[in-house]
Parts: structure tokens; sequence; C-alpha cells
């Protein structure tokens, strides 16, 4: 972690530097469920935390709330954002929808040597020790990312910048949240190989409909997971 003692003993550390630096921390955080949902973003507590002046950290809170990862509250401030059921599943459809376009984009347009790194993830995917143990998924972002290379792989831009840039955390948030689901890890790889079978294929109409299943399984998951939620929660408060 970079202290303020550090910029100062360091020359070419500045400000901007210091900004990205407590941004990806800060991201990774609320990524990964460190920061909980819902929580008041504190700039005093955070300026201690990571030892950074309130100007840079302002920057970085800035672009967290370009990543929907923060969201201002009237009268209350910055808080880690807090999907409702219902939102959340809007989230899922708009991917569904999204991605199953990449998809078929990226089966008419990836070179043969991206289908051969994509397929390289995929074998780093199966050797990961979480995923071996069947708790979870891989994770990793950006190119190590099997939905993230093909949204890149679709060659359109405007798909990219939504889905790789504007909502790429906040997917990865929920992905995070709900990867571990009993069955679910080894059921993705399955689907993940099925999709880029047929992007090999170069079989774009199967491509986007495997990814709309693939997506719409995920959904599906989240909606369980409320539905069983709720139940023990009426459950509880009848026990009462």
């Amino acid at each position: 972690m970079l202290l303020e003692s550090d910029a100062s003993a360091t020359p070419q550390v500045d400000s901007e530097t210091l900004s990205e630096h407590v941004f990806r921390l800060i991201q990774a955080a609320i990524v990964k469920g460190e920061i909980a949902p819902g929580s008041k973003i504190s700039e005093p507590e955070l300026a201690r935390t990571y030892g950074i002046s309130r100007g840079p950290l302002r920057e970085a809170i800035h672009r967290l709330e370009g990543q929907k990862l923060l969201v201002r509250v009237p009268h209350v401030g910055a808080r880690v954002v807090s999907l409702s059921h219902a939102e959340l599943i809007e989230l899922y459809e708009i991917r569904e929808s999204l991605e199953g376009m990449a998809c078929r984009l990226a089966a008419e347009r990836m070179t043969q040597h991206e289908i051969d790194e994509l397929r390289r993830v995929l074998e780093l995917h199966e050797q990961d020790a979480a995923f071996r143990a069947g708790v979870g998924y891989y994770q990793q972002e950006g190119d190590f990312d099997f939905h993230y290379r093909i949204i890149q792989g679709s060659g359109n831009r405007t798909l990219a910048k939504l889905l790789c840039d504007e909502l790429y955390q906040l997917v990865r948030m929920y992905r995070l949240q709900f990867s571990a689901t009993p069955n679910r890890p080894h059921q993705a790889f399955a689907e993940h190989h099925r999709i880029l079978d047929a992007i090999a294929e170069r079989d774009g109409e199967l491509a986007e409909l495997l990814m709309r299943r693939h997506i719409g399984a995920s959904k599906r998951n989240i909606e369980r997971h409320y539905s069983e939620a709720l139940a023990t929660s009426s459950k509880t408060r009848g026990d009462s």
C-alpha cells in the first residue's frame, strides 16, 4: 500500500498515480465484498486507511461512481451499491441480450489465434484450486475472463465500452457473489466450452443462443437464491 510518506520519498509518484492505486484497491474491496454492499463511504476513514490525501481520494471515488459501484444518496453521501432483486434481474436481462449479440459477432469476427487463446483461458480456469474443489469459478478479470474476451472479440466498440468498462465491475461483483452456488461452477464451465465450440465452428446463431442460455441460467440461480432467502426469512418470523 502506498502511504503519503512513500509518495514524498518518491518524486515520480504524483497525485494521479496515488488516485489510480487507491481506486484499484477500493474497487477490488467492493467487488470482493470486503466493503459490504450498502456501506456508507467515509472519506476521512478511507484517507486514513489508504494513506492518501482527500484530493486523489475524491478522484478515485468519482471514478467508482462512474463504474456504478458507488451511488450518491441525497443528504447521506456515497454508499456502496446494493441492487435490489428487481434491479439485479434487470442487469442480467441486459447481459443476456447484449452478451448474446457479442457472442454472435465474436463467432463471425474472432481470429483463429483469438479462439486458440480463449481455449487456453478455459484450460487455466480448469486448473484453479477453488474450481477443482467445486467451491467457486475462476474470477480473474480482463484477459483472464472468458466473457471479457468474447466481448472484446466481437469487434464492437460500443458493446465493449458498455460491458467491459461501464458495467464490468458491477457485473463482476455479482458474478463473484453467486459463483460459489453448489454445482454451478462446473455447469458454467461446461457451458463455456459449448459456447467456445460454437464460436470455433463460426456458428453465430448457435453461439448467441448458448450464451443467452448460459446467462439465463445464472439469472435463474439468482432468482432461486432470493426465493430461498425469502422463504427462510418468512419461516424465521413464523417461528418467532
